[in-house]
C-alpha cells in the first residue's frame, strides 16, 4: 500500500512532516510506501539529511504550490489544483496511493477531500472522529467540526462510522457508543439529540445511554457522539489539558529541595500520565464516510505525531473500514425500505 503524506502542510513543514514521514517508514519495515508530495527540490534536500533513506520504502511526487493556514479553505481548493493537498487527493482519486495524511489547512483537506473523492455511497454527511485518551485506553469523539449543524439521523450515521473505527483499528469486539448530552435522561437535551437518542436506541449498536461532559475523559464509552460544534470546543478543551496539567506541575514543585526530590523519584510516574494524554502518541483525526482514507493531523504535529498518523492511516486501509461502512449502511438502506 502507498500512502501520500502532505509535506508542505502544518506550523512545521516541511522539515517535522518529512521526519514523521521517514519515522513511519522504518517503522513500517516495507508494509507501506510513503509517498511526500510538495516541492520536490525542498523535499529531496530533506530527505537526504536521513541515515540510509535509499534503503526505506519513500517516494516523492512534485506540487507547485500549497494552501496557507490563512486561506479561505474551499476557495483556495478550487483555486489552486496544484496545491500540495489538492495533488495528493488527486493521487488517491487516481488510485496511484491509498490515503492520505495531512497536516495542512485542516478545512482545506476536507474540502479538497470532499471535492476530490466524495462520500462512501449512503453516507449522509462525512465526519471527522478524534481521540480523546483516558486512563483504560482511548475514546473517539465523533464529529469535532465537518459538521455545525445534523439532523437526527447524521448523529446515527457518526456512530454507525465511529463504531467500525474503533472496533477495527483498536480492535474493541463491541464498542460501547454514547451520545453527548447534558443529562443522562433520553428526555434531556433538544428535539434533535432526543431523536437521535430513539434511533441509536433502536440500531445494532452498543448504545449505552447519554453521556455527559464530565464523562468525556472517564472511559465509559468507546465512542461519543454530538454534531461539530459541541464536538470541536470539547477537542479544543481536551487538548489544553496536556500543556495546563505540565505548567501546573512545574508550578506547584517550585524550587524546593524536597519537591524537587520528590518529583526526581515520581519523574516515570509524570511521564507515563503526561504521554496518555499527549495527542502525539495517537496521530491523526480520521476523516470518516469520504471515499478514501484520510487522516488530518493537528497543524502543531510533530515527527512523532506525523509518524503515528501514517500508522493510523496503515491500519484503516489494512483492516477495510471504508468497505465495512459502505457494507454498513447498504444493509440499513435495506432494511428502512423494507420497512416501508
Amino acid at each position: 500500500m502507498r500512502i501520500a503524506v502532505d509535506a508542505m502542510g502544518g506550523d512545521y513543514a516541511p522539515e517535522a512532516i518529512i521526519h514523521g514521514g521517514v519515522e513511519a517508514a522504518r517503522f513500517g519495515k516495507g508494509e507501506y510506501e510513503v509517498v511526500f508530495v510538495g516541492d520536490e527540490s525542498i523535499i529531496k534536500t530533506h530527505l537526504f539529511r536521513h541515515f540510509r533513506i535509499q534503503e526505506l520504502p519513500v517516494q516523492t511526487h512534485h506540487a507547485a504550490n500549497k494552501i496557507e493556514m490563512g486561506e479561505s479553505p474551499t476557495a483556495a481548493v478550487k483555486r489552486k489544483p496544484d496545491a500540495s493537498i489538492n495533488v495528493a487527493m488527486a493521487l488517491h482519486k487516481q488510485g496511484k496511493v491509498d490515503g492520505v495524511v495531512s497536516a495542512g489547512h485542516t478545512g482545506a483537506a476536507m474540502a479538497s477531500a470532499f471535492l476530490n473523492l466524495g462520500r462512501i455511497e449512503h453516507v449522509k454527511r462525512p465526519a471527522i472522529g478524534s481521540l480523546i485518551p483516558h486512563g483504560q485506553g482511548t475514546s473517539l469523539l465523533i464529529d469535532v467540526g465537518a459538521n455545525l449543524e445534523c439532523r437526527p439521523d447524521h448523529l446515527l450515521q457518526f456512530g454507525v462510522m465511529g463504531n467500525i473505527y474503533i472496533k477495527n483499528v483498536y480492535d474493541l469486539a463491541s464498542p460501547r457508543v454514547g451520545l453527548l448530552n447534558i443529562g443522562e435522561e433520553e428526555t434531556k437535551g433538544d428535539d434533535v439529540v432526543r431523536q437521535a437518542y430513539q434511533l441509536l436506541s433502536q440500531s445494532d449498536l452498543n448504545f449505552v445511554g447519554n453521556v455527559e461532559g464530565r464523562d468525556v475523559m472517564s472511559g465509559l464509552v468507546d465512542v461519543i457522539v454530538c454534531n461539530g460544534f459541541v464536538g470541536n470546543i470539547v477537542l479544543k478543551f481536551a487538548e489544553s489539558f496536556n500543556g495546563v496539567y505540565s505548567k501546573t506541575l512545574k508550578r506547584k514543585i517550585g524550587k524546593k529541595v524536597f519537591s524537587n526530590i520528590g518529583a526526581f523519584l515520581l519523574k516515570p510516574t509524570f511521564e507515563r500520565l503526561r504521554r496518555i494524554y499527549d495527542y502525539e502518541e495517537y496521530g491523526g483525526a480520521p476523516l470518516l464516510g469520504i471515499n478514501g482514507t484520510c487522516v488530518v493531523c493537528h497543524g502543531s504535529s510533530t515527527p512523532k505525531a506525523i509518524k503515528h498518523a501514517v500508522i493510523e492511516a496503515a491500519m484503516m486501509i489494512k483492516r477495510n473500514v471504508n468497505q465495512k461502512i459502505r457494507n454498513e449502511l447498504t444493509g440499513m438502506m435495506e432494511e428502512e425500505r423494507h420497512a416501508e
